[in-house]
């Protein structure tokens, strides 16, 4: 994010700063299914303990899902 703010106040060229944007974004989404993905194995239910049973594949299904939407 400084470097978006630090391009910004250099006036860089629009391009410069949209590829910035762009790696601060993956950076975030990536962080973001991360945090999720932690959330989910530590505070609901942790699909590598019981991984036949519904509520663990549940899990795992979902922890899937954000991975492939936060790409």
């Amino acid at each position: 994010m400084d470097a978006v703010e630090k391009s910004l106040l250099e006036g860089a060229e629009c391009s410069e700063i949209l590829h910035t944007i762009a790696a601060c974004r993956g950076a975030i989404d990536a962080l973001m299914a991360e945090v999720i993905e932690g959330h989910i194995r530590f505070h609901l239910v942790d699909p590598d303990h019981h991984p036949t049973s519904e509520r663990a594949q549940a899990a795992q299904e979902l922890i899937d899902v954000i991975k492939m939407y936060m790409r």
